[in-house]
């Protein structure tokens, strides 16, 4: 597991949205700052954020992961 593989399945999922990625082995930091969470209550955007990291989750690559997820 790598901070590319991370960001290149979030900058599928939040397109123009500005990544931020701290990885340490299993445990991740992510800050997504994207208009799509307009109007999100912050379990809403960090179930967004989750979702394209599920396979990454599910296989064990990542074990803890750290969501900020905001607007601009």
């Amino acid at each position: 597991m790598n901070e590319t593989t991370i960001t290149h399945a979030l900058e599928s999922a939040f397109p123009g949205a500005s990544i931020d990625i701290q990885l340490d082995g299993s445990h991740c930091q992510i800050t997504v700052v994207s208009e799509i969470f307009e109007g999100l209550r912050p379990v809403a955007r960090q179930q967004k954020v989750y979702a394209p990291l599920n396979e990454f989750i599910r296989s064990g690559e990542l074990h803890a992961v750290n969501i900020i997820a905001k607007t601009p």
